[in-house]
């Protein structure tokens, strides 16, 4: 079977995609862990994701039409290159310094690491529509393959974070994943293979805003899918089961950085399998069923809100259950949208619609990590786990006005 033009660029930028979100959820991980032992509050430690999460809703706005006028490759570059500058960056955190600089200065890197994730996404979302097989459900299959495995990495990289964060401290955990990721970025740049558009002059900015009503109203119940998934996992459950894994002591606190890493690891590994085997569990439904899909999610956070707030026995094993089911009916609901989005626009709008559907994306974990922190700090795990269940009704309203179209 002939491989389709460009299909060797598209394992390039693939590969290069899972070793940034390998970096990109270590880092994560670490940030997090850190700064919790140092003593930050929820709402703190909230706030040194949300320059992250604005960076991403002005980058993914950027950024499809930098591709379309760029084209994918530069845009791919100046992804991997802004990463390895920004864990630089991190490493020269001072520990002497206050917490409010502090939280300043990691405010800003992160939101340096945000941009470079979202040139990294859209230029690998959109290489799908491109080089993707036109006949049967191949699109559905490829988004499918690509998103799973992407979230299955991340999945390692809280787990590697974490790891790294017990074993090498974190300035050691940022000097090693930087050379890493400089290494793989330099190859990269010495075999990218042709295949991937090199860009347009003329294309206007105003162009990146789309006149689709399916890609609006898609976009808008991403908004809040996504969301409802940041919500309680920023902030809300790593805290959470700090609580309740550690003892306080730094064997006890390294202990605990282990099983919340695999736990965010599994959770996020398990969501990626299930994003890759969606095409099989979703083939022939109707993309209606989106609504039915996200309230089938909704109801998950409703009953843990209630565990949490009855104090119900064997909590943490409930809860571990109930976020596993949460994956499943969100992988389910995620690799949904990343194939309607591609199915709606066309091959001369791609890097664009792409574009403003992952700024629709960024804008929900913004709100989630936002309201993550401050829910927590109000009303603890429970209140996180409500507002999410809150959100998800608000995206299936959104989803019940996309058209009808057939997956196969």
């Amino acid at each position: 079977m002939s491989r389709p033009a460009g299909f060797a660029a598209y394992l390039v930028v693939t590969g290069a995609y899972w070793a940034f979100m390998l970096t990109d959820g270590a880092l994560r991980m670490l940030v997090l862990l850190h700064f919790h032992t140092l003593g930050f509050s929820p709402v703190q430690l909230a706030y040194l994701f949300v320059l992250y999460e604005i960076a991403g809703v002005v980058t993914n706005l950027c950024a499809g039409w930098l591709a379309a006028r760029f084209g994918l490759t530069s845009t791919l570059y100046a992804g991997l290159g802004l990463q390895v500058i920004a864990l630089i960056a991190l490493a020269q955190l001072d520990p002497t310094w206050s917490v409010t600089a502090s939280v300043v200065f990691v405010m800003c890197v992160q939101g340096l690491s945000g941009v470079a994730k979202d040139l990294a996404k859209m230029s690998s979302k959109s290489a799908v529509k491109l080089l993707a097989p036109d006949e049967g459900d191949s699109l559905f299959r490829w988004v499918a393959l690509l998103t799973g495995s992407k979230n299955a990495v991340k999945g390692f990289g809280f787990l590697l974070g974490a790891a790294l964060l017990a074993i090498l401290g974190f300035q050691g955990a940022i000097y090693a994943m930087t050379f890493v990721l400089a290494l793989l970025f330099l190859l990269v740049i010495l075999r990218m293979p042709e295949g991937l558009p090199k860009g347009m002059k003329g294309v206007k900015f105003s162009a990146v805003f789309s006149k689709n009503a399916a890609v609006n109203w898609l976009s808008l119940a991403r908004v809040f899918l996504f969301g409802a998934r940041d919500v309680w996992f920023v902030v809300g459950i790593p805290i959470y089961f700090y609580s309740v894994w550690s003892d306080g002591t730094l064997e006890g606190n390294k202990a605990a950085f282990f099983m919340i890493g695999t736990f965010m690891a599994a959770w996020v590994i398990f969501y990626g399998v299930m994003q890759g085997i969606a095409p099989k569990l979703l083939s022939g439904l109707p993309v209606q069923s989106a609504a039915g899909l996200v309230i089938s999610l909704a109801l998950v956070p409703m009953v843990l809100a209630v565990f949490v707030w009855m104090q119900t026995s064997s909590l943490t094993v409930l809860l571990i259950i109930g976020l596993f089911i949460f994956a499943a009916l969100l992988a389910l609901n995620s690799a949904l949208h990343s194939y309607l989005i591609l199915r709606f626009t066309t091959a001369d709008r791609v890097t664009l619609d792409v574009g403003f559907y992952y700024m629709a994306n960024a804008t929900g974990r913004l709100l989630g990590t936002v309201m993550s922190g401050l829910s927590y700090q109000l009303g603890g795990l429970a209140a996180c786990l409500g507002v999410a269940a809150v959100m998800l009704v608000i995206s299936a309203v959104a989803a019940r006005q996309l058209p009808e179209v057939r997956l196969a």
